[in-house]
């Protein structure tokens, strides 16, 4: 590129984060009490910087805060002199370097978008277009735990205003089905996204299926109801089931959306930026609604950073009938300051440029690439 491009990618850093949680975040696979996350700065030539976030969660993605660490030298390396204009070139050389660690991916393509944002004096969900920007609603999870502490803590979100619960299960169906119905009792007109993160075998997700339709619990959407690989088990689900199903864990690339697709495996794919990098998630959402099947985005335990480029998928690509994008709701802390803000379980769009975000404290150790 031009050695006077303004967008040239002058410099990336890093440096780990430890994000607490108000309670500890409990899925079938694992728990978190801090979020060991990275966070990433892009400088552009013109002195324009932006924000990213690497959020790993070890039991659902495999990866975690020191992997990250040990792999961003390599892929910060091949954007330095690289125009952040030309962002799908560089996502492209990032996933060739960085494909088994999604998370540095995302982290320094939303860095160097946020960036090339605020070079260019537009919010990021304007470089794709400002589809559908609006308030949103969001629904907020409940991990797993005994059901006393599940229904307390379902009822302090309902005194907020959330009217949708994602509920956490996947590891015994009666349990899970008589949290249902207590949240259900406890806080009425509410409605459930269930999330079993691939712990259920295919009999017990059947068995879980068929509870649900037996006593017409309010569920919108089966998340992940059997294990990554089980894209028969899908099948067998969505032909015997009435509920709805989504895909996580099981689409993590452009090549796992089409064969869930090819398979008419699934109604829905659930894009996360930290489990497919940024601009693939793009492509995800693409290649979804050219085939029909419905989109929801969500997150790993991150920050507003990371949460607040997946809202700006949502305001900008448009389409988007889930959302699940309340973990910074879950963190006992906000490191950050400006971009969007909650109102209750409702996104609030900004107006700012890029993601409209500054950090509250610089940090005191960094890992520097120029």
């Amino acid at each position: 590129m031009p050695v006077r491009n303004p967008f040239c990618i002058t410099k990336v850093e890093a440096w780990p984060i430890a994000l607490p949680l108000l309670a500890p975040f409990v899925v079938a696979t694992g728990a978190m009490a801090v979020a060991h996350n990275v966070f990433v700065r892009v400088t552009l030539r013109n002195g324009t910087y932006g924000f990213g976030e690497m959020a790993p969660f070890p039991d659902i993605s495999g990866e975690d805060q020191a992997g990250c660490l040990r792999v961003f030298p390599l892929a910060a390396k091949e954007c330095l002199g690289q125009s952040a204009i030309h962002f799908r070139k560089l996502a492209q050389r990032l996933r060739e370097v960085a494909g088994q660690t999604p998370a540095v991916r995302c982290g320094i393509e939303t860095a160097l978008l946020d960036a090339l944002c605020r070079g260019m004096g537009i919010p990021l969900w304007g470089l794709w277009g400002g589809a559908d920007v609006r308030r949103r609603e969001t629904d907020v999870t409940l991990p797993i735990g005994p059901l006393d502490q599940v229904v307390e803590t379902a009822r302090a979100w309902y005194a907020r205003g959330f009217r949708i619960f994602k509920m956490k299960v996947g590891l015994e169906v009666d349990e899970d089905i008589r949290r249902i119905e207590a949240v259900c009792a406890a806080c009425p007109h509410t409605t459930f996204v269930l999330d079993a993160n691939q712990g259920f075998s295919f009999d017990q997700a059947r068995e879980c299926m068929r509870a649900i339709e037996r006593f017409h619990l309010p569920v919108l959407l089966f998340e992940q109801p059997v294990a990554r690989e089980d894209v028969e088990g899908f099948v067998a689900l969505r032909r015997r089931g009435t509920i709805p199903l989504a895909a996580d864990e099981s689409v993590r690339s452009v090549e796992d959306a089409r064969r869930l697709i090819e398979r008419n495996a699934v109604d829905v794919l659930n894009l996360k930026i930290t489990k497919c990098g940024v601009v693939e998630s793009m492509d995800i959402a693409g290649l979804a609604r050219a085939s029909g099947l419905g989109l929801m985005i969500g997150g790993m335990v991150e920050s507003r950073v990371a949460m607040g480029c997946s809202w700006s998928l949502v305001l900008g690509l448009g389409g988007f009938e889930f959302l699940d994008l309340d973990m910074p709701l879950l963190l006992s802390g906000d490191p950050i300051q400006g971009g969007y803000e909650y109102e209750g379980p409702v996104l609030q769009p900004w107006e700012g440029s890029g993601l409209g975000m500054e950090m509250r404290q610089e940090p005191s150790s960094v890992i520097v690439v120029e």
